[in-house]
């Protein structure tokens, strides 16, 4: 059975795309720890990060700086943080998360956001990472 994450990827479930190419999709977190909140995933449904293999790792690695660094660009903070979790949905994905203070990369703090400032956001990075 297909992940949340390729269905997103797939398009059956709707996303707040920000970044995508042939192999790798980023989207807003819609659970957000801070606004600009991204999940970076392999377009290959994959459970653990480690399981990749060693070109797919690095190139996700890479697409996730670019991400990172057009999150850097577009929502005011001290720097992007990346997490790597994985145990809620069985789908390799990085965080990227902006930071401004140690309580948004924690995961117990999450912030409310209207689909207009999802959407503004969105393309905003998404601008930011061409």
């Amino acid at each position: 059975m297909a992940t949340i994450f390729t269905k997103i990827i797939k398009g059956d479930i709707p996303s707040y795309k920000v970044a995508e190419n042939e192999n790798f999709y980023a989207f807003l977190d819609i659970n957000p720890n801070a606004k600009g909140h991204t999940l970076v995933v392999p377009k290959k449904e994959v459970d653990k990060i480690f399981d990749l293999d060693e070109n797919t790792y690095k190139e996700l690695m890479l697409f996730a700086r670019r991400v990172a660094m057009a999150i850097e660009k577009s929502v005011p903070c001290n720097r992007v943080g990346i997490s790597v979790i994985g145990l809620e949905v069985p789908h390799v994905h990085v965080h990227l998360i902006p930071l401004n203070k140690m309580e948004e990369a924690t995961f117990t703090s999450k912030v409310e956001l209207s689909p207009e400032v999802f959407e503004a956001t969105a393309q905003k990075i998404s601008s930011n990472f061409r």
